[in-house]
């Protein structure tokens, strides 16, 4: 069948940035552009999950603390930082605080470290998955104003946190409506130490997280099984899925096939090839396109 055959019967959006920039309606969410960038605030939160201080960041909406605002709920982006990275890393080498302050967003940087935002096959306290979800957002919901339901939260980030988002997003439909990746590591659990010779820091992260090649945990959290053996009947249940990489970028590859299998599977997604590789400059410009994308999908 061809592409647009595809594109025709299943709605499947495909978008090559080079060629074509898709408005996604933001009007409805974005304010007046602000002189200052949104304010940033970090909450000192101690995980009973994960037995550890895990800090985030929140990125408020600069009207947020306006008195004509004071009874306003705001929709929010959960922003997951990669590999070796930390909570502070997207207010700190991006722009992030600059480009919210044109939208009525809650952003969250969470703190994951190197624990793939996944229930640790080896490490009993390391429960980056559930901290995410039975933790982390409800603290948010509780702190600040913002809205709970599922139309109002939406869930993104870069390499390890991009795997993270989309794996999310397949197995936690019914929590975000929209999930996003920069460079994601999609293929992480089919890691070795055999495609990874040489990189023996990384590897350390895949076993300690995920277990041996073949373990239980490797299989539940197989972002293209996953996504390869859901229902059809689920598909229309999960949120929109929005993923780049750069065409100088190590995970090309990997974005690639998961392109494909979901046009294959005719799961409707907007996916963007960029010149660029797996670094800050990248990410820092994406950052702006995502928001702009995730405003369109946030009520």
């Amino acid at each position: 069948m061809s592409l647009k055959s595809i594109k025709t019967t299943a709605r499947v959006w495909t978008v090559t940035a080079l060629l074509l920039v898709i408005s996604s309606g933001v009007v409805g969410q974005s304010v007046a552009p602000a002189a200052l960038p949104s304010r940033v605030v970090t909450v000192d939160f101690e995980s009973a999950l994960v037995k550890t201080r895990l800090p985030y960041r929140v990125v408020l909406p600069t009207d947020y603390e306006r008195p004509e605002s004071k009874n306003l709920t705001y929709p929010v982006l959960y922003l997951l930082h990669g590999l070796t990275g930390h909570y502070t890393d997207w207010t700190t080498r991006t722009k992030l605080a600059e480009y919210a302050a044109s939208y009525r967003i809650i952003i969250v940087t969470p703190e994951g470290n190197d624990g793939w935002y996944t229930d640790s096959a080896l490490s009993p306290n390391d429960k980056y998955e559930s901290y995410i979800l039975q933790e982390l957002i409800p603290d948010v919901e509780r702190r600040f104003r913002a809205k709970s339901e599922r139309q109002a939260r939406g869930i993104a980030g870069l390499s390890m946190g991009g795997y993270g988002a989309l794996k999310f997003a397949v197995k936690y439909p019914e929590k975000f409506v929209f999930a996003g990746s920069f460079s994601g590591a999609l293929d992480i659990v089919s890691q070795t130490k055999e495609t990874l010779r040489g990189s023996e820091a990384i590897l350390r992260t895949v076993d300690q997280t995920f277990g041996p090649p073949g373990s239980p945990t490797r299989q539940a959290n197989d972002l293209f099984k996953l996504y390869r053996e859901l229902p059809a009947e689920k598909i229309p249940s999960l949120p929109f899925l929005y993923f780049d990489s750069g065409t100088e970028d190590f995970v090309l590859p990997s974005n690639r096939a998961f392109q494909n299998l979901l046009l294959e599977r005719k799961i409707p997604h907007e996916s963007r090839l960029l010149p660029g590789g797996h670094n800050w400059n990248y990410w820092n410009q994406q950052v702006a396109e995502l928001l702009r994308v995730a405003a369109g999908k946030l009520n």
